[in-house]
Protein backbone atom coordinates (compact mmCIF):
# COMPACT_ATOMS: atom_id res chain seq x y z
CA UNK A 1 0.00 0.00 0.00
CA UNK A 2 2.79 2.85 0.72
CA UNK A 3 4.19 1.83 -2.38
CA UNK A 4 1.15 2.56 -4.29
CA UNK A 5 0.98 6.05 -2.44
CA UNK A 6 4.90 6.52 -3.69
CA UNK A 7 3.75 6.01 -7.37
CA UNK A 8 0.43 7.94 -6.74
CA UNK A 9 2.77 10.94 -5.48
CA UNK A 10 5.02 10.35 -8.77
CA UNK A 11 2.39 11.17 -11.27
CA UNK A 12 2.09 14.53 -12.30
CA UNK A 13 -1.61 14.41 -13.94
CA UNK A 14 -4.71 13.77 -11.68
CA UNK A 15 -6.63 12.81 -14.83
CA UNK A 16 -3.70 10.89 -16.53
CA UNK A 17 -3.59 7.22 -17.50
CA UNK A 18 -1.48 6.05 -14.61
CA UNK A 19 -2.96 7.88 -12.09
CA UNK A 20 -6.73 6.14 -13.40
CA UNK A 21 -5.36 2.44 -13.40
CA UNK A 22 -3.04 3.19 -9.60
CA UNK A 23 -6.36 4.25 -8.07
CA UNK A 24 -7.94 1.39 -9.77
CA UNK A 25 -5.37 -0.92 -8.01
CA UNK A 26 -5.56 0.59 -4.64
CA UNK A 27 -9.64 0.15 -4.70
CA UNK A 28 -9.22 -3.19 -5.58
CA UNK A 29 -7.06 -3.92 -2.96
CA UNK A 30 -8.91 -2.09 -0.44
CA UNK A 31 -12.38 -4.04 -1.91
CA UNK A 32 -10.06 -7.53 -1.22
CA UNK A 33 -9.27 -5.89 2.38
CA UNK A 34 -13.07 -5.63 3.06
CA UNK A 35 -14.08 -9.18 2.03
CA UNK A 36 -11.77 -11.13 4.19
CA UNK A 37 -12.48 -8.41 7.35
CA UNK A 38 -16.21 -9.64 6.61
CA UNK A 39 -15.32 -13.43 6.76
CA UNK A 40 -13.33 -12.95 10.04
CA UNK A 41 -15.73 -11.25 11.85
CA UNK A 42 -18.40 -14.43 10.49
CA UNK A 43 -15.64 -16.78 11.96
CA UNK A 44 -15.61 -15.08 15.43
CA UNK A 45 -19.19 -14.83 15.71
CA UNK A 46 -19.68 -18.90 14.71
CA UNK A 47 -16.71 -19.74 16.99
CA UNK A 48 -18.41 -17.65 19.57
CA UNK A 49 -21.55 -19.35 19.09
CA UNK A 50 -19.96 -22.71 18.86
CA UNK A 51 -18.06 -22.12 22.44
CA UNK A 52 -21.15 -20.84 24.01
CA UNK A 53 -22.72 -24.01 23.39
CA UNK A 54 -19.90 -26.22 24.14
CA UNK A 55 -19.42 -24.44 27.60
CA UNK A 56 -23.13 -25.45 28.49
CA UNK A 57 -23.15 -29.04 27.26
CA UNK A 58 -21.25 -31.25 30.54
CA UNK A 59 -17.80 -32.07 30.34
CA UNK A 60 -18.42 -35.54 31.26
CA UNK A 61 -21.23 -36.19 28.51
CA UNK A 62 -20.04 -38.65 25.80
CA UNK A 63 -23.50 -39.54 24.19
CA UNK A 64 -25.26 -36.64 22.16
CA UNK A 65 -27.95 -35.00 23.01
CA UNK A 66 -31.58 -35.59 22.52
CA UNK A 67 -33.68 -33.14 20.56
CA UNK A 68 -35.49 -32.08 23.32
CA UNK A 69 -32.37 -31.11 25.03
CA UNK A 70 -30.98 -29.39 22.02
CA UNK A 71 -34.31 -27.80 22.28
CA UNK A 72 -34.02 -26.44 25.65
CA UNK A 73 -30.02 -25.39 24.92
CA UNK A 74 -31.15 -23.43 22.01
CA UNK A 75 -34.06 -21.75 24.34
CA UNK A 76 -31.32 -20.90 27.24
CA UNK A 77 -28.98 -19.08 24.40
CA UNK A 78 -32.01 -16.94 23.32
CA UNK A 79 -32.15 -15.88 26.89
CA UNK A 80 -28.19 -14.60 27.30
CA UNK A 81 -28.74 -11.29 27.16
CA UNK A 82 -31.84 -11.19 30.03
CA UNK A 83 -29.60 -10.16 32.58
CA UNK A 84 -28.36 -7.24 30.88
CA UNK A 85 -31.19 -6.03 29.38
CA UNK A 86 -32.99 -5.97 32.86
CA UNK A 87 -29.50 -3.77 33.41
CA UNK A 88 -30.25 -1.31 30.95
CA UNK A 89 -34.17 -1.04 31.34
CA UNK A 90 -33.11 -0.88 35.31
CA UNK A 91 -30.57 2.32 35.01
CA UNK A 92 -32.90 3.27 32.06
CA UNK A 93 -36.15 3.74 34.54
CA UNK A 94 -33.31 5.84 37.14
CA UNK A 95 -33.83 9.73 36.04
CA UNK A 96 -34.92 11.43 33.13
CA UNK A 97 -31.56 11.93 31.69
CA UNK A 98 -30.93 8.14 31.32
CA UNK A 99 -33.44 7.06 29.15
CA UNK A 100 -30.87 6.94 26.42
CA UNK A 101 -28.10 6.19 27.97
CA UNK A 102 -27.42 2.58 26.47
CA UNK A 103 -29.94 2.70 24.06
CA UNK A 104 -27.78 1.30 21.22
CA UNK A 105 -26.48 -1.42 23.46
CA UNK A 106 -30.22 -2.65 23.73
CA UNK A 107 -30.90 -2.22 20.42
CA UNK A 108 -27.92 -4.05 19.00
CA UNK A 109 -28.92 -7.35 21.40
CA UNK A 110 -32.76 -6.76 20.26
CA UNK A 111 -32.12 -7.02 16.38
CA UNK A 112 -29.49 -9.90 17.32
CA UNK A 113 -32.11 -11.92 19.09
CA UNK A 114 -34.68 -11.05 16.70
CA UNK A 115 -32.82 -12.40 13.49
CA UNK A 116 -31.59 -15.14 15.54
CA UNK A 117 -35.16 -16.22 16.71
CA UNK A 118 -36.49 -15.90 12.85
CA UNK A 119 -33.50 -17.78 11.44
CA UNK A 120 -34.34 -20.45 13.93
CA UNK A 121 -38.19 -20.87 13.03
CA UNK A 122 -38.00 -20.48 9.24
CA UNK A 123 -34.45 -21.52 8.01
CA UNK A 124 -32.64 -22.92 10.88
CA UNK A 125 -29.29 -21.06 13.08
CA UNK A 126 -26.09 -22.29 11.85
CA UNK A 127 -24.85 -25.22 13.92
CA UNK A 128 -23.34 -28.17 14.60
CA UNK A 129 -26.20 -30.73 15.14
CA UNK A 130 -25.30 -32.01 18.99
CA UNK A 131 -28.15 -35.02 18.38
CA UNK A 132 -25.34 -36.63 15.94
CA UNK A 133 -22.17 -38.37 18.18
CA UNK A 134 -19.73 -38.08 15.38
CA UNK A 135 -20.81 -33.96 15.56
CA UNK A 136 -20.54 -33.76 19.01
CA UNK A 137 -17.10 -35.49 19.41
CA UNK A 138 -15.56 -33.19 16.64
CA UNK A 139 -16.84 -30.64 18.36
CA UNK A 140 -15.28 -31.75 21.72
CA UNK A 141 -12.31 -31.81 19.95
CA UNK A 142 -12.48 -28.68 18.65
CA UNK A 143 -9.41 -26.25 19.90
CA UNK A 144 -11.73 -22.95 20.58
CA UNK A 145 -10.03 -20.63 17.91
CA UNK A 146 -11.67 -18.91 14.89
CA UNK A 147 -9.61 -20.28 11.97
CA UNK A 148 -10.90 -23.43 13.15
CA UNK A 149 -14.41 -22.37 12.67
CA UNK A 150 -13.99 -22.94 8.67
CA UNK A 151 -13.28 -26.86 8.55
CA UNK A 152 -15.99 -27.68 11.13
CA UNK A 153 -19.46 -28.98 8.95
CA UNK A 154 -22.35 -27.10 10.38
CA UNK A 155 -25.69 -27.72 10.24
CA UNK A 156 -28.98 -25.69 9.91
CA UNK A 157 -30.61 -26.32 13.00
CA UNK A 158 -34.17 -25.73 12.85
CA UNK A 159 -37.27 -26.13 15.20
CA UNK A 160 -39.04 -27.85 12.23
CA UNK A 161 -36.05 -30.10 12.09
CA UNK A 162 -35.97 -30.97 16.10
CA UNK A 163 -39.59 -31.73 15.56
CA UNK A 164 -38.93 -34.19 13.02
CA UNK A 165 -36.19 -35.83 15.13
CA UNK A 166 -37.92 -36.28 18.31
CA UNK A 167 -40.97 -37.69 16.14
CA UNK A 168 -38.45 -40.66 15.04
CA UNK A 169 -36.51 -40.99 18.27
CA UNK A 170 -40.19 -41.75 19.62
CA UNK A 171 -41.06 -43.80 17.19
CA UNK A 172 -37.81 -45.77 17.88
CA UNK A 173 -38.38 -46.15 21.10
CA UNK A 174 -41.59 -47.68 20.15
CA UNK A 175 -40.37 -49.79 18.15
CA UNK A 176 -37.49 -51.04 20.25
CA UNK A 177 -40.56 -51.82 23.03
CA UNK A 178 -42.67 -53.52 20.48
CA UNK A 179 -39.85 -56.21 19.88
CA UNK A 180 -38.53 -56.43 24.06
Amino acid sequence: MTNLRKELEKCKHPNSRKTKALGKKARRQNNKHKTRLGHAIKSNITGEKLSWFLGHIDEKRTEPLAPQELEDLIALYFKRFDEELEQINLKQSIGKHRANQHAARKDVITITLEKEQNEYRSGGLELMNLCDPLKLKILRDWDGSALSVQHLKLDLISHNMLQRLKEQSKEKGQEEMETS
